[in-house]
């Protein structure tokens, strides 16, 4: 449960939410000179309705030492993204360059006049001096939905409170084959409807060419969104890990808002749902929105954001302001705990 001493703002004036830290190319921490660790976040001014911070969401860089996170502002200059937002991604540092390469989500187009639900990966990199990202190289747009694995998500507006994906890229290198692989949020094109959410899978080469693939996880008829993938190598063996919510799922399934997973013993499969059904942790009933945007890190610890927490048994209808238990900032960490193909989180 989260309580009133664990909802610590990064600052006053901005929410921030589904962060993810600044990796070596094989998957490890970055730490500066001084120990402190870089993370990236979707950040937004404070509204007063939290829900509007999706239309103004950027990413924001930030640093954790001992006192915590801060702020370092946008990672990416004014006017340089292709989008309207900024959402997901993920980011390697080349320790020797010191060179990061952003993957992110560009949702719409830089300059439309009404924001639509359109979705677009893309890449870029810039040099790390000091806590400053500098040197921008023009974002690429290495991978495109190929309407055969996966819908294009191109949408002007949600159909049922559910949007088209093709976002979240997150990469990760095989510590066994040296591979580099990138999983992505997406929609099947294959089974189009109401459930359509896949992970989608891309093989990247030397030359940073993108090879799409057939999706890793497909839940078509079972739940729309399986969002903020990410890969890890642990105890000899492959874990996938993804975030979800109850109301993704088909209308009649009752399963919680949470961290669900699947592990293989091999990048090709075949992959299993960890603990039977895929779920790792749950946000408690009595508490079904106080988390999201689950991140199992390489220590296995396990970040996300406070979301709307402390409602008490009362919808958000019944609050006196949406503003009033909204987070947007950190959650506590947790850690998991791992035994082949079961799972279990710990403070």
């Amino acid at each position: 449960m989260i309580t009133p001493a664990d909802v610590v703002p990064v600052d006053l004036d901005r929410d921030y939410w589904d962060a993810w830290p600044l990796l070596t190319p094989d998957g490890q921490f970055h730490a500066a000179a001084d120990g402190r660790h870089y993370w990236f976040a979707l950040s937004a001014p404070r509204f007063d309705d939290p829900d509007e911070r999706h239309g103004h969401a950027r990413i924001y860089l930030l640093e954790q030492g001992e006192d915590g996170f801060r702020s370092l502002g946008p990672a990416m200059p004014e006017g340089f993204s292709p989008g309207s937002r900024e959402w997901s991604g993920s980011a390697t540092i080349d320790p020797e360059s010191m060179i990061v390469t952003l993957w992110f989500t560009a949702s719409g187009r830089r300059g439309e006049t009404s924001r639509t639900m359109e979705q677009r990966i893309f890449r870029a990199a810039a040099r790390l001096a000091g806590n400053r990202l500098v040197e921008w190289q023009a974002p690429v747009e290495p991978v495109v939905a190929d309407g055969r694995h996966y819908a294009r998500a191109d949408q002007v507006a949600p159909i049922d409170g559910r949007i088209l994906g093709f976002r979240d890229p997150g990469v990760f290198r095989d510590p066994i084959s040296g591979d580099d692989w990138l999983v992505f949020t997406a929609s099947s094109a294959v089974e189009p409807g109401y459930s359509a959410g896949v992970i989608g899978l891309a093989r990247i080469d030397a030359n940073g060419q993108v090879q799409l693939l057939p999706p890793l996880v497909t839940s078509t008829g079972f739940n729309n969104e399986l969002e903020v993938p990410n890969l890890r190598y642990f105890d000899g063996r492959y874990y996938l890990f993804w975030s979800t919510q109850t109301h993704m799922f088909e209308p009649g399934i009752d399963m919680p808002t949470g961290l669900y997973g699947a592990v293989a013993d091999d990048m090709a499969g075949p992959w299993r749902l960890i603990n039977g059904d895929g779920l790792i942790a749950a946000t408690p009933r009595s508490e079904p929105l106080q988390s999201y945007a689950w991140n199992v890190l390489p220590d296995r610890r396990i970040s996300a954001f406070v979301n709307h927490w402390g409602l008490a048994g009362r919808s958000l209808t019944d609050l006196p302001s949406l503003r009033s238990q909204f987070g947007g900032t950190f959650a506590p960490f947790a850690r998991l705990r791992l035994d082949g193909d079961r799972a279990t989180v710990s403070p």
